[in-house]
């Protein structure tokens, strides 16, 4: 989590300090003045990692996507990770 919260913008980090993400927030005006006060904490941008901070790198090695049709005639889509950076596609039965 530090290197990935280290490697985004500092204004993401600042932002990400001050959240107190999903609670209530009475205005948006606290939040951007907790941004504000982090701002001046960190002038220059090195925002250290909040504890409540932290994140999960997701790497698909598939994705299938799903249209629904009309009387079960549905279209499905597989797309699969070919190891060198791109995707092969295929069409499933649904």
């Amino acid at each position: 989590a530090d290197a990935y919260f280290a490697s985004r913008h500092p204004e993401s980090r600042l932002g990400s300090a001050a959240s107190d993400q999903s609670r209530p927030l009475p205005d948006r005006q606290t939040y951007l003045d907790r941004v504000d006060a982090l701002r001046t904490q960190y002038p220059d941008g090195d925002v250290p990692r909040p504890p409540h901070w932290s994140g999960y790198r997701v790497t698909p090695t598939a994705i299938e996507f799903w249209q629904d049709r009309d009387y079960r005639l549905h279209e499905r889509r597989r797309f699969v990770a070919d190891g060198a950076g791109g995707w092969t596609s295929s069409l499933l039965y649904p």
